[in-house]
């Protein structure tokens, strides 16, 4: 595949291929809803706009950044649940700025947009149990989400990519309503919870036996494997399988948070909403979204191309799960990419692999349209 898109970005070919655009520059506060994409022969708007959205009845944070209004907008949903990567722009996406325009989305439940509706109080059952989050409410948040940037950027379609728990929700998304998307692209896609799990843990034990790691095992054989009933038992595997993951993972990127979420306040609401949503996502009981995520048995025909990054080191949603979806899926093209030294959370090599395939995925539409 040739990833040299250095002259597919010119300004008569977007505009034929994606539309004129609206934007608004080094804005912050409530997002107006839009405004006119000035360019002449010299110089083409730049966007930088961070601040809330109505959605899905509630106030949700939205950054949009990029530095020719005219490029292909791409949409990315983060994992966790409840780990925005808006606060890590400048650091992780800020070169991505000459082609794409980044829509970043802090979901319900999570970072500024948890800020905004929810007590920063002690996480009680009740609060638990009376505040609703789920993946039905999330797909349809991110639905309106898509259609906001659509019509505040006069575009057809945009670009959608997930990570890890945001995969759900982008695949959801793209199956549901393709006429709004350009294209998926998904890392460490998370298939099916159950099936996900049950291989994370087979393998996290085999690496900790054949590590000699008796710390590891003990707390292995102490959760049981899955299926558990205690959030506790997720968590405990988790920690493992990043303490393993730094051992074989290349280059980490260097994590710098935005001057927005530096206050106590919104440090504080960060990880609220990283408790809050992680508690629902597990259930208190085995009972939290996590366990009806089952993608392959919903989600395996699409209507648009399908890009799939995937850690060969992943301990979490392994190469065997992805790869098994990978081959059931029907798309109009499909791309399985597997990336040595990589594990589940974002590495350098995986970031830049990312970009290189939402620059391949825009040659590939224009190429055609040619």
């Amino acid at each position: 595949m040739n990833l040299n898109t250095s002259s597919i970005h010119f300004f008569a070919l977007a505009i034929w291929l994606f539309g004129s655009t609206s934007y608004a520059e080094g804005k912050t506060g409530d997002i107006s809803p839009g405004s006119s994409c000035t360019t002449n022969s010299e110089q083409t708007t730049g966007v930088n706009e961070s601040g809330y959205v109505q959605i899905g009845g509630i106030k949700q944070w939205i950054t949009i950044k990029g530095e020719n209004c005219l490029n292909p907008i791409v949409l990315l949903l983060h994992g966790g649940p409840g780990n925005p990567l808006s606060l890590y722009h400048e650091s992780l996406f800020q070169n991505w700025e000459s082609e794409f325009t980044i829509v970043h989305w802090d979901q319900r439940g999570s970072g500024k947009t948890y800020e905004a509706n929810q007590e920063l109080g002690e996480l009680t059952i009740d609060r638990l149990e009376n505040t609703k989050l789920d993946t039905d409410l999330l797909v349809s948040d991110g639905l309106e989400v898509t259609d906001y940037i659509r019509k505040k950027f006069k575009r057809e379609k945009i670009i959608i990519s997930g990570t890890s728990w945001g995969s759900v929700l982008a695949v959801k998304m793209a199956f549901t309503a393709p006429d709004r998307y350009l294209f998926y692209v998904g890392l460490s896609q998370l298939v099916n919870y159950q099936k996900n799990m049950k291989e994370s843990y087979d393998l996290v034990k085999s690496t900790a036996i054949e590590k000699q790691d008796q710390a590891a095992i003990d707390i292995l054989n102490s959760i049981g494997a899955p299926p558990w009933t205690s959030p506790r038992s997720f968590g405990k595997l988790r920690r493992i399988i990043r303490a393993y993951e730094n051992d074989v993972v290349s280059k980490h990127p260097e994590f710098i948070i935005d001057k927005q979420y530096l206050s106590e306040k919104t440090r504080a609401a960060y990880f609220a909403g990283e408790e809050f949503s992680f508690v629902k996502f597990v259930g208190l009981s085995g009972d939290g979204m996590a366990q009806k995520v089952a993608l392959d048995e919903c989600c395996a025909e699409f209507k648009i191309p399908i890009y799939i990054i995937q850690g060969e080191k992943d301990l979490l949603t392994t190469p065997k799960v992805t790869k098994e979806f990978f081959d059931r899926i029907k798309a109009p093209s499909k791309e399985y990419v597997q990336l040595r030294q990589s594990g589940h959370d974002p590495n350098v090599s995986m970031l830049d692999k990312q970009l290189d395939i939402l620059n391949a995925g825009i040659k590939t539409l224009v190429n055609k349209q040619l």
